[in-house]
């Protein structure tokens, strides 16, 4: 529910809030795309997961209102996607970090 919170509290702000989260996608792809620039094997999905951080965050900054809309599809009945993307996320931390500790 915590993601929830957070985004309703973005979608309170309207574009200030769409602004904010183009921001830390924006600042946490470029730092991806920045120092793990490797387009071969395993290791290459986390810098596609850069690029597309990247390209939200412009997204966000060019087209706020797609944005908003998203924002209200954001409730807790739908909650449950929010944990898909978190175990999601956490299988993918553990590809890259098996990958990280074979090397």
């Amino acid at each position: 529910m915590a993601w929830v919170s957070f985004f309703s509290a973005l979608r309170a702000k309207s574009h200030t809030g769409v602004f904010a989260e183009g921001f830390l996608c924006l600042s946490f792809g470029a730092i991806v795309v920045a120092f793990h620039n490797v387009w071969s094997g395993l290791p290459m999905l986390l810098t596609v997961v850069g690029w597309l951080q990247v390209l939200k965050g412009l997204i966000r900054f060019t087209i706020p209102n797609l944005g908003l809309r998203i924002y209200e599809r954001v409730v807790p009945e739908r909650a449950w996607t929010f944990r898909v993307a978190g175990a999601f996320s956490i299988v993918l931390g553990g590809l890259f970090t098996y990958t990280a500790l074979r090397q």
